[in-house]
């Protein structure tokens, strides 16, 4: 009897069961053997069933791959000072989208030497992702402050999933695309340092601004370079006072005396003979230098000068007014009350008043100390005039051994220079690394779901899915027989 008038013998069983008479399930024996003989018989069926889930589940598989996305992942964490917080280490707002800038994507696919045009960019930013990890514990707690009315603070994921999801029809192998999510994270990191770690680019640039500059602008760079060194280690040595580099063996302490050495002996020592014998290129153009030079600062002065007067008066006003507040205060908190706490809009007024009060008090300074600021430099450089002016008038000429005798000093403060900003540079780098060494790192390694694994996967579901089909067909064929 074939298998489908079985089928039909059971399907009309199962709708009226007395009209095949007595139940062939009715007995509660099982004859094992005769149920595996059976099976034996329809083995054919079950492996034929099983064979053909396992094509359809793979070709159904391999068909819908090609038009989805395969994604690339990897984990980064963060690590720096302020973080905590969501800021940089300047106080700028931290934003983990950063990852997936532009520039950091074209230079990412430069370096792996993948076409940089503005297409591939918008398609591979497009296809980027970062995703905050929230531990559990942490939802828990969340959850639990709003349940209780409070409002959770802010949290700031310190690690993100980095993804890259792409459509596997894009020519690149699996291995291109683990290297390009690491080589973005790499760029970025570097990136970070240039930004936080590393000494900006201008230190330690001022004999290269002065190639073939007049004797006299040396004076004027090399002044004011060897103030901002100073103020920065200075600022430095109070910050991490116990600190050597390990590369140096030095400390802040030591570079500020370094600093003072160079300041002391040789740039007076280079700039007393430029002073003192007037040298100069050209005497003439180098007074009309200073002309100009007087003429920008009177300018500055007199803004910095309006300026200072209009924070002056705002700081009376509201001195005046603040004096009023407390007066208003006073009276009022000598009635007594009988009702609850309220906000007293006297009291309001008053902390209005003394926080601009303090905010006016520091903008004067600030304003006060950039009027006299400006005046000094003024009555520095009208004095370099002066000098210069007199040599002018008086016809001395600049001799051969003085200029070589300048020469050689220029060139023993250069060694000296060159050396403070290395050994500047290196321990300052080192010290940076000490905090922001660790500020970006990959804790876990890109990886990539194997299309081959799922291809498996898809095919074991098939196979498994036609031989419970085949095995649910021969016990349905092995009920029927029995009524045969």
């Amino acid at each position: 009897m074939s298998l489908l008038h079985n089928l039909g013998h059971l399907i009309t069983f199962t709708m009226n069961p007395s009209s095949l008479g007595p139940s062939p399930y009715e007995d509660d024996s099982i004859d094992f053997a005769e149920l595996f003989s059976r099976l034996k018989q329809q083995l054919p069926l079950i492996i034929g069933l099983a064979a053909l889930g396992l094509a359809l589940g793979a070709v159904g598989y391999f068909t819908s791959g090609l038009f989805t996305d395969q994604t690339t992942s990897t984990r980064v964490v963060f690590s720096f000072p302020g973080f905590e917080k969501g800021e940089y280490p300047d106080k700028s707002k931290f934003e983990a989208d950063d990852l997936r800038s532009p520039e950091i994507i074209a230079e990412a696919l430069k370096r792996k030497g993948f076409a940089a045009n503005e297409a591939v960019q918008s398609k591979v930013r497009a296809g980027i992702s970062v995703q905050g990890i929230i531990p559990d514990n942490i939802v828990k707690e969340r959850d639990k402050l709003r349940a209780s009315g409070q409002t959770p603070r802010l949290y700031v994921p310190d690690e993100y999933t980095l993804s890259l999801a792409l459509p596997r029809s894009v020519a690149l192998t699996t291995a291109q695309r683990e290297s390009l999510l690491r080589e973005i994270v790499t760029v970025y990191k570097e990136k970070f340092i240039r930004t936080y770690i590393s000494l900006p680019l201008s230190f330690g640039k001022a004999f290269e601004s002065l190639s073939d500059s007049d004797y006299l602008d040396y004076e004027i760079v090399l002044a004011l370079e060897n103030q901002n060194i100073g103020s920065f280690l200075a600022l430095l040595s109070e910050q991490a006072k116990a600190y050597r580099s390990p590369r140096t063996n030095l400390t802040f302490s030591d570079l500020l005396k370094q600093a003072q050495f160079f300041s002391q002996i040789r740039l007076n020592e280079t700039l007393g003979l430029i002073r003192e014998n007037g040298l100069s290129l050209d005497r003439k153009l180098a007074l009309l230098k200073f002309d100009y030079y007087l003429k920008t600062m009177s300018e500055d002065e007199d803004r910095a000068a309006e300026e200072e007067k209009v924070v002056q008066a705002l700081l009376k006003q509201s001195q005046e007014r603040m004096q009023n507040y407390v007066l208003g205060i006073k009276s009022q908190t000598s009635a007594q009350r009988s009702d609850g706490t309220v906000i007293d809009q006297g009291l309001v007024d008053s902390l209005l008043a003394n926080d601009a009060n303090n905010f006016l008090v520091r903008e004067a300074l600030k304003a006060s100390l950039k009027t006299r600021r400006i005046q000094s430099d003024k009555a520095t450089l009208m004095d370099r005039r002066k000098n210069i002016t007199d040599f002018i008038n008086s016809g001395a000429i600049q001799k051969n051994d003085v200029l070589e005798q300048f020469q050689k000093s220029l060139d023993k403060l250069k060694v000296t220079y060159d050396k403070l900003v290395m050994d500047t540079r290196l321990t300052y780098q080192d010290y940076q690394q000490q905090f922001y060494g660790n500020a970006v790192q990959i804790s876990m390694q890109p990886t990539t779901a194997s299309f081959y694994r799922g291809l498996a996967v898809a095919g074991a579901a098939g196979m498994g899915t036609g031989m419970a089909l085949g095995l649910g067909l021969a016990l349905l064929s092995l009920g029927a027989g029995k009524k045969d």
